[in-house]
């Protein structure tokens, strides 16, 4: 028989637990579909006395990472620590230094070091895969890198972390406030005690940083990727939105901007509207969904799982059945020394439809007012919607505006926002027309 593909886990907390049940129990099936067998022989945890339904008997245990990474007797180093520095970029490093394949499922890591991490591997022959750090169980890295190999990706957006979307889909159904349903979902494990880096777009954004170089051939380029989250949502914007015709998704968005408007790469997350029949629109709770735009496969739609111990421990082990079978491709779909810079343009360059809503003491004039503000920017309104009368008191005003620049319409947000009868931060949401 074909030698065995020795396989060293580092982090055995719920995903590397769940990698080592996968291989047991579907051994054979592997075995079959690789003409090998896949055999975990180390592992690296902190705490050895720790039950976590695993049997690590006949495995060498390494209490430091680092020594997993030297281990003679292991082919590949599937790193499942996280973090984007520490211990876990050091175990990748030492990995590719004693040329050992890195399976990792850790989207900080790549969308921070990605680009000099491919280039060390793929120097040495090496891969490094991360199915795993994108999307959970859906196969999207896959996808872009070789089912859509022959397009040129045009567009590619989509929601990329299922506890904001899980948020997002209570407050559209039960009407309740953010914070409440936060706390819910950390009581569930839905969202971690401390959840900023999900609800403040974080995690969406290391995850499209990295879709967004295996799309368009790019360097990582997470420093300038525009990160919003979705604390400022409210059901009132929620029931607005719906009224128009709209349902509110925190998006990651990544698209080749036309020459004629300096040419590059939009990198951006944040809310989103988007039409209630889209069918982004209907990946609810913690699902993650994508969809991708080629210039000859026209739209594609994906959607699954974004997180949890069975889909993430797929997408990890079937990193580990390409290794397994010397599928050795390029990291980022093109040879990382000819990814080109991503030249990403500034966020005050997006062009689109916006939603804005105020809250103004209502009394004559108001209306006066916000328009002269709009006319000073060149921003040119589309629809108005006002709840109720109650001159002298607070009231919601709701406006869609046409398509207009990201800057133009930033002026005139802070022109409304200095108005004697605007009483609160105007809220602004951008509408997609996907």
């Amino acid at each position: 028989m074909t030698l065995p593909l020795k396989i060293g886990v580092a982090g055995l907390g719920t995903v590397g637990a769940g990698v080592v049940k996968l291989l047991t129990a579907n051994h054979d099936q592997l075995t079959a579909r690789c003409g090998r067998p896949l055999i975990v022989t180390a592992v690296s945890a902190r705490d050895r006395s720790k039950d976590r339904g695993i049997n690590v008997d006949g495995m060498a245990w390494h209490d430091y990472a680092r020594d997993l990474a030297a281990d003679d007797n292991v082919d590949v180093v599937v790193e499942l620590i996280g973090g984007e520095d520490g211990i876990a970029k050091d175990l990748v490093e030492t990995a590719i230094h004693h040329s050992k394949h890195v399976v990792t499922a850790n989207k900080a890591l790549i969308a921070h070091h990605g680009t000099a991490l491919a280039r060390a591997a793929e120097s040495k022959g090496l891969s490094l895969a991360y199915e795993a750090a994108v999307a959970g169980g859906i196969p999207i890295i896959k996808a872009l890198r070789e089912g859509l190999a022959a397009n040129r990706v045009e567009r590619l957006y989509g929601i990329l972390n299922g506890t904001c979307n899980y948020i997002l889909t209570d407050m559209a159904g039960s009407g309740r406030e953010f914070d409440d349903i936060l706390a819910e979902a950390q009581e569930l494990g839905y969202a971690e005690a401390d959840p900023s880096f999900d609800v403040d777009g974080i995690d969406a954004a290391h995850k499209l940083a990295i879709l967004a170089s295996v799309a368009f051939g790019t360097e990582l380029d997470f420093d300038n990727v525009y990160v919003e989250g979705i604390r400022h949502v409210s059901p009132l914007d929620i029931e607005f939105a719906h009224e128009l015709g709209y349902g509110i998704k925190l998006l990651g968005v990544a698209a080749r901007v036309p020459e004629e408007r300096g040419g590059g790469i939009e990198q951006r997350v944040h809310p989103c509207m988007v039409a209630l029949d889209a069918p982004i629109n209907h990946v609810s709770g913690v699902f993650n969904g994508i969809e991708v735009a080629g210039d000859f496969v026209d739209t594609t739609i994906y959607e699954g799982r974004g997180a949890g111990e069975g889909p993430t421990a797929s997408a990890v082990v079937a990193d580990l059945v390409d290794i397994a079978r010397g599928n050795n491709v390029p990291t980022f779909a093109v040879k990382a020394e000819k990814l080109k810079p991503a030249q990403t343009i500034p966020m005050g360059k997006r062009k689109g439809a916006y939603y804005i809503r105020f809250m103004v003491v209502d009394r004559p004039g108001v209306f006066a007012d916000i328009a002269a503000a709009l006319r000073d920017n060149e921003v040119s309104m589309e629809s108005v919607l006002q709840r109720g009368r109650a001159p002298g008191e607070q009231v919601p005003v709701v406006m869609t505006v046409h398509e207009t620049e990201e800057d133009a319409m930033q002026r005139c947000v802070q022109a409304i926002a200095a108005l004697d009868a605007v009483v609160e931060p105007p809220r602004l949401i951008r509408i997609e027309d996907i």
